[in-house]
């Protein structure tokens, strides 16, 4: 039985390019933030890991379409670049990802199949009634990855700068100005004696 923090998406993109294009894009995490803006908003790499990406240590900032964030990070589990790599994901979600890439003529077949357990205490405590909602998020998250990734193509494969300047810019992240980045940390009030 499935609980209601539990989670389990497919989603799949045809997009334009190679396999080795969209392996590449994807597997450079830091930058996420250029090309996929509406849903990662802060990207920090923790550990490189090696050639393959096997082991590099991920974390992220992010939101979908509604407007809460998540803190999370992943660590590159499986490399079999170019058709793919798996992660494993802690924080605010805790589960598996899994990217495959396959080339079908001149697009490729991008799939990923992320299973997690909410972990944010807020959205645990409200995943019973809310999976819904929340599910239609990821689905908004995702179909803002794949018009990213589609227009961060083009661009790589623009021929001149006036091609290059007429590729739109990525979707950027909804309730913008509700976002709190960089949280400074609380500091420890010191008494004065007077108070």
């Amino acid at each position: 039985m499935t609980r209601s923090v539990d989670y389990h998406f497919i989603t799949t993109w045809r997009v334009p390019g190679t396999c080795a294009e969209i392996s590449q894009i994807l597997a450079d995490a830091r930058g996420l933030t250029r090309w996929w803006p509406s849903v990662y908003l802060e990207v920090e790499e923790l550990a490189p890991g090696g050639p393959d990406g096997l082991g590099r240590a991920i974390r992220l900032f992010t939101k979908g379409w509604l407007p809460y964030t998540l803190r999370w990070s992943f660590v590159v589990t499986e490399s079999n670049a170019p058709h793919g790599f798996s992660l494993e994901a802690s924080g605010d979600f805790v589960g598996r990802g899994l990217w495959r890439f396959e080339q079908a003529g001149e697009t490729v077949v991008v799939t990923y199949d992320w299973r997690i357990e909410v972990a944010k205490p807020v959205l645990r405590q409200l995943s019973f009634l809310l999976k819904p909602i929340f599910s239609a998020n990821h689905r908004w998250a995702m179909r803002m990855g794949e018009i990213s990734l589609i227009r961060e193509i083009a661009r790589r494969q623009a021929a001149t700068p006036e091609a290059l300047a007429r590729i739109p810019a990525p979707p950027g992240p909804t309730f913008a100005t509700w976002i709190p980045r960089n949280p400074q940390p609380l500091q420890p009030r010191v008494s004065t004696g007077s108070d």
